[in-house]
């Protein structure tokens, strides 16, 4: 019985715990169509995630880009499939390594940054600040960082897309001896409006995912330093999960027939 009771409790934990998550969800976005909008916090948001963002995100996709042409090369060399280098890397970065990198190295950074920004906020005291200045926490601190997040990722994504397809370019003309032109043509024959749109999407959700993690715990911490730690840690868990959850569920949903 004691065994039934741990897993039914463990059960009942993780159903309360995405009550909590889909509750906290349902009104940030209640806020979205609510003034006053904090435009300032909003463009910074829009910095800080997108334009900083930019460096660790091209050089990421760069490298991926041209290790999955060398890895592509040598595993089709075995079957003299060489020449689907340019088809599978453009493929491979548009529909899923683009996309999933991108939000894994935006949970990395942002949602980490998110949550220990705002539960030092809290242990410090600003949030109850707010409150008693008659500013509603969540539409100045957890909105402006979740709507940034969400329109500035299918950004960062498309120039993954581009910066990993030209890695894998560069690996392929450079090193395996491919003739650019037909390298290039290949890639714009490969790729279709469905893949595009799709990788868009998933930078879009990836960035909703991302942000709001970084929010909701930051939000939820614990008092003390032993609290932000915890928080910032379970944020990134917490947001590289879904990511990958939500990334298989897309894939499914744009690429299933």
């Amino acid at each position: 019985m004691n065994a039934l009771a741990s897993i039914g409790a463990s059960a009942l934990g993780l159903l309360a715990a995405i009550g909590r998550l889909a509750l906290f969800t349902g009104q940030t976005l209640s806020h979205l169509v609510r003034p006053p909008f904090f435009g300032r916090e909003f463009g910074n948001a829009l910095i800080q995630i997108g334009y900083f963002s930019l460096p660790v995100v091209g050089l990421t996709a760069f490298f991926t880009g041209g290790a999955l042409a060398l890895q592509i090369y040598s595993g089709g060399a075995r079957f003299s499939a060489e020449a689907v280098v340019p088809q599978i890397v453009a493929i491979g970065m548009v529909r899923e390594l683009g996309p999933v990198l991108v939000g894994l190295m935006i949970a990395a950074r942002v949602t980490s940054s998110i949550a220990a920004e705002i539960a030092t906020m809290k242990v410090t005291e600003q949030i109850d600040a707010l409150v008693t200045l008659s500013t509603h926490p969540m539409k100045y601190l957890t909105l402006p960082r979740v709507l940034a997040a969400t329109l500035v990722m299918p950004i960062l994504v498309a120039v993954g897309d581009i910066i990993g397809i030209y890695g894998g370019f560069l690996v392929s003309t450079e090193r395996l001896d491919f003739n650019a032109a037909a390298y290039l043509q290949n890639t714009a024959d490969f790729l279709t409006r469905l893949d595009i749109i799709s990788s868009l999407v998933k930078g879009a959700v990836f960035g909703f995912i991302a942000a709001l993690m970084g929010c909701y715990y930051g939000m939820n911490s614990e008092r003390g330093a032993m609290g932000v730690g915890r928080a910032t840690k379970s944020s990134v868990v917490a947001a590289a999960i879904l990511i990958l959850a939500a990334n298989f569920l897309l894939t499914e949903a744009f690429f299933s027939a």
